[in-house]
């Protein structure tokens, strides 16, 4: 199939290439050409008018729960990928919390099998010790031999640092990163921030310090070993603080943030929505501010949504007792245009490297190009669409979000990649 884009702003950062109006020409899902087109070209081409819109490499999530083996009620591979592409996602990397974890061969291939043919590509993040039960490590050289590409005990910390040097010695020796859920198990299990208002709420708190002990642990490892070490979803200052300062010194250290971690404060946890019951737990303002600074002056690498779906009955609890987790593929580049691009935080190319060319390249994944005879792989955006969030409209099987019914300003509008095309809501092989 032969299409064409017209009236396009095409924008890589990575290829340097930042052109206005122009038209983009595919087919059989490989490019042809970028720039004007002649009459000839465009003979037997289906035609887009994407005017105002901008076509960029594809965006790419490398913190998603996809609950597949163990929770399908909550979300399966397939559909998952699905919340990705309605998002504007192109590719994922799925974490290993699932019943059974991602600790052996087995599983790490039954999600790449249930992903084939998927309009998103599936990477698999691999549970840094056996079962995540914090005692031994994985078999991480026959799991990256089947294709993790990186390894964590996502939900909780690494148990010990005995573990955590042996984990970050051994996947040195492959290139890819531990990443850490950055809590001290001995200060956790509470349902929320400690502070003003966890006082005010009577609600069991959990302390900023419980992340920060772990981020500085991780950062000493990671100076000692030489391994790749990165912070899954930070959230408090005093990490923020500590990440830039290990990057200053040369250790290999990168980190990720949450869209609800920059827009949120434990203020909103004020109406008991368990939708607003996370972990990390949603922290102070002075946490945000920082975090927003993080990202601006690049301490903060990535956005990654944490998508974690839940069945209704399980968030339809008291706050305590209701399990820690929102989804987010669907609202991310909604929220990071909103808060972050249309705020000027971040321009376009900061947004693109944080959402598309910084993961991959943590994860060691191949980049988008935009060459002649390169598969297409595209996030489409609209940048000033005014939209309503709608989780009845959400391709997630869950529907744990605390942005229903928020205005965002800008959205990505469709996607193109593996000969697959996501655009106005519709699925089609091109």
């Amino acid at each position: 199939m032969k299409i064409v884009f017209n009236n396009v702003n095409v924008v890589n950062p990575e290829s340097k290439i930042n052109e206005k109006k122009s038209s983009v020409l595919i087919e059989d899902g490989i490019i042809i050409k970028i720039g004007k087109l002649s009459s000839s070209e465009l003979k037997g081409a289906k035609e887009f008018d994407l005017t105002g819109k901008y076509i960029v490499p594809g965006f790419f999530d490398m913190h998603v729960h996809l609950r597949e083996p163990g929770r399908e009620d909550e979300e399966t591979v397939k559909s998952g990928c699905n919340s990705a592409a309605n998002g504007g996602f192109t590719g994922i990397a799925c974490m290993p919390n699932t019943e059974p974890a991602i600790d052996t061969a087995e599983v790490v291939t039954l999600i790449k099998k249930q992903a084939e043919g998927n309009i998103v590509d599936v990477k698999v993040i691999g549970a840094a010790t056996q079962g995540r039960n914090g005692e031994m490590i994985s078999p991480m050289a026959e799991l990256c031999e089947v294709g993790a590409v990186g390894f964590s005990d996502d939900g909780v910390a690494i148990k010990t640092a005995a573990i955590l040097k042996r984990a970050l010695e051994y996947s040195k020796m492959y290139d890819v990163p531990i990443i850490e859920h950055c809590e001290d198990e001995s200060l956790s299990g509470g349902a929320m921030n400690e502070g003003f208002n966890s006082t005010l709420l009577g609600l069991p708190p959990i302390p900023s310090i419980a992340e920060d002990l772990i981020v500085m642990r991780g950062i000493l490892m990671a100076d000692y070993t030489k391994g790749k070490f990165h912070v899954a979803h930070i959230s408090t200052k005093n990490s923020v603080e500590m990440v830039r300062k290990a990057k200053k010194e040369g250790i290999n250290i990168t980190a990720e943030v949450t869209p609800h971690h920059f827009t949120l404060t434990d203020d909103a946890v004020k109406t008991y929505d368990t939708n607003t019951k996370m972990n990390p737990p949603l922290r102070e303002k002075k946490d945000v501010e920082e975090i927003i600074k993080g990202l601006k002056d690049g301490t903060i690498d990535c956005i990654a949504s944490d998508h974690a779906p839940h069945a209704d009955e399980e968030k339809e609890v008291e706050f305590e007792f209701a399990p820690n987790g929102i989804i987010g593929l669907e609202t991310q580049i909604g929220l990071a245009l909103t808060e972050l691009f249309h705020k000027n935080i971040l321009s376009l190319e900061e947004i693109i490297y944080k959402m598309s060319i910084n993961p991959r390249k943590i994860l060691r994944l191949p980049i988008p190009k935009f060459n002649k005879g390169e598969m297409a792989n595209f996030t489409i955006l609209d940048l000033d669409e005014i939209w309503t969030v709608d989780i009845s409209k959400f391709k997630s099987k869950s529907k744990n979000s605390p942005f229903n019914k928020m205005i965002l300003s800008g959205r990505a509008v469709g996607i193109i990649n593996n000969k697959k095309m996501f655009f106005d809501y519709n699925f089609i092989n091109i």
